[in-house]
């Protein structure tokens, strides 16, 4: 009996690093107007960016149903696994909801794990998740380490640009033509499973410092576990940068820094131009 990961792609794991890791990703849907789009099946990170910069229209997500995600379910146990699903945080989406009613079907033959996380926070849990499982974990011994390690999950992001939490009804025009004018990144944070603010910077620079800031504040990077850096947009310029000016907290302690572009279920709010670092902090803050 073989152990089934499941994801969305909420986790921003591209089809082709699903495949390399023996895993499935479930497309959630962006619809740009009338248009509806499989995020990256039919509309990959680059073209999402393309269509955001291009339109002055939010474009929408639609959870994934319960439906969706019994035919999923149904797939994975029928071929004999056990499947553990690895969920978009419940407190930015319904879906996570929709996978528990579905389970809930399948007498214990699907777990859902809930992140409390998104984008490479989440995708982190997922890579923990398939190393336990190529050690030869349980299913249930793997949901239940999963469950007790989310809460030391840390991803923060540095925004570029307030422009989209202004289109998002997230800012008032006031705040942000004030903020474009002086500059201001704000940097946030996913803190119990939602998205906070918690910090601003004016200039990138002084963003870059701030992030470093916040990550030592967290108790450094655990790099005994998965890691991740990301971007939004069209180039990882920034992020580049970013990592010239924070290379004191990798120097000597990584020889590969793991970069994956960001998606539209935070590129929608973050904009182009942002920069996130997500990783485990060390347990009681030690070396």
């Amino acid at each position: 009996m073989a152990i089934k990961i499941i994801t969305d792609s909420a986790s921003d794991i591209t089809p082709t690093q699903a495949e390399q890791l023996g895993i499935e990703v479930i497309p959630m849907t962006t619809i740009f107007g009338n248009t509806e789009y499989l995020d990256g099946v039919t509309l990959t990170n680059r073209e999402f960016f393309e269509k955001l910069i291009e339109t002055d229209d939010l474009p929408h997500t639609s959870q994934i149903t319960p439906f969706e995600y019994e035919a999923i379910f149904r797939r994975a146990v029928c071929a004999g696994d056990v499947a553990i699903y690895i969920a978009l945080s419940s407190k930015l989406s319904g879906s996570c909801g929709g996978a528990v009613a579905a389970a809930a079907k399948f007498d214990g033959k699907v777990f859902v794990v809930d992140s409390e996380n998104v984008c490479i926070g989440q995708q982190l849990l997922v890579l923990y998740a398939v190393r336990l499982r190529d050690q030869g974990w349980s299913a249930g011994a793997i949901v239940q380490e999963l469950t007790a390690r989310r809460g030391s999950v840390r991803l923060l992001a540095l925004l570029d640009t307030l422009e989209y939490l202004k289109r998002g009804g997230r800012i008032s025009s006031a705040v942000a033509f004030a903020g474009e004018l002086l500059s201001i990144k704000p940097v946030v944070a996913v803190e119990n499973g939602e998205v906070v603010l918690i910090g601003k910077a004016r200039g990138s620079r002084n963003g870059n410092n701030l992030l470093t800031r916040f990550v030592e504040k967290n108790g450094g990077i655990d790099f005994e576990m998965p890691y991740m850096l990301a971007y939004s947009g069209l180039d990882d310029a920034l992020l580049q940068k970013y990592i010239r000016d924070s290379r004191a907290l990798y120097k000597d302690r990584t020889d590969e820094l793991p970069v994956c572009s960001i998606g539209g279920t935070i590129g929608t709010h973050a904009g182009p131009g942002a920069i996130a670092v997500a990783f485990f902090c060390k347990e009681n803050g030690a070396d």
